[in-house]
């Protein structure tokens, strides 16, 4: 009766997760940084998001005097040498950067993971093909590279995305191969292939969603990545002039410096802490992921 009492689990105590996903996010909570950065992520993403919708405003219109310093008549981070609002600026840029930065990785992953797969799963021939042109791509310079295929074809926000994506999957691609080399020749793959499981299903049901837990982090670091690109394209001039985003505010205010600081050191900073924090998640992911790191 004693022992049946003692294991008898005591009014208000929380269950251990169960189950590798329980498990994962358990360890990803016990990581203080990567709760900060997602918290961080999670508001920057947010105010993107709803702020358009609250301030009603247009970010390349005049709201008041040129270079007026933060918190002065009503601009809680002043105004650009133009008299554009730095604070609607920073809210509207931030939904072009990140749209641009999703897109990007959404193309980093379709060609990384598609390049990686084959190369991995068929060897030979095919493996060698893809990895001279993988290794063609990742010798190039990235941001020149991204910089003239920009220049190339109409600044827009959509080409930026696929030129950020064309320079960022090799590394991807790497991964996904080395993955994929390492999982097949596990059993669960030879059983399936002794069920007559084709190469497709193979690839896609059975290897794929065991190669994903490094995968996933390696996107979600190149989301990252991928805002620091946009953020240089724009300041650079080759971003859209017609779309407000946190490189244009730099760019566009970069002569202006010592005159209006915080023209352009306060979009920098906001890309720095949204940078930050999407490393900061995907350190969490890397140990909550890694089932060699978990605590069980």
């Amino acid at each position: 009766m004693d022992k049946l009492i003692s294991s008898t689990p005591r009014s208000g105590a929380i269950p251990k997760a169960q189950g590798p996903l329980g498990q994962a996010a358990t360890m990803f909570f016990k990581n203080r940084g990567a709760v900060i950065g997602l918290a961080l992520l999670v508001l920057i993403i947010t105010a993107s998001l709803v702020g358009p919708f609250l301030l009603h405003a247009d970010p390349f219109d005049v709201a008041g005097a040129p270079m007026t310093p933060p918190l002065e008549d009503g601009h809680w981070l002043g105004t650009d040498y133009v008299g554009r609002d730095i604070f609607t600026g920073i809210v509207y840029g931030g939904r072009a950067t990140l749209a641009v930065a999703l897109a990007a990785t959404a193309f980093n992953l379709v060609i990384g993971l598609s390049v990686g797969a084959l190369a991995g799963y068929y060897q030979g021939a095919t493996n060698t093909l893809l990895m001279k042109i993988t290794e063609f791509f990742q010798v190039l310079p990235p941001l020149l590279f991204a910089m003239v295929i920009v220049s190339l074809f109409s600044p827009s926000a959509g080409m930026i995305a696929v030129a950020i994506g064309l320079v960022t999957w090799p590394p991807l691609a790497r991964l996904t191969r080395s993955e994929f080399m390492r999982i097949r020749e596990l059993e669960y793959v030879a059983a399936a292939r002794l069920a007559n499981a084709g190469d497709a299903r193979i690839i896609s049901r059975v290897i794929l969603p065991n190669a994903l837990p490094p995968i996933i982090v390696n996107a979600t670091l190149n989301v990252g990545s991928a805002v620091l690109y946009e953020a240089g394209l724009s300041f650079l001039g080759l971003g859209d002039p017609n779309i407000m985003s946190w490189g244009l505010l730099i760019g566009s205010s970069r002569d202006y410096i010592f005159d209006a600081w915080w023209a352009a050191t306060l979009p920098g900073l906001i890309i720095f802490i949204t940078s930050l924090s999407i490393c900061l998640v995907g350190d969490g992911l890397t140990t909550a992921l890694n089932p060699k790191l978990r605590k069980l």
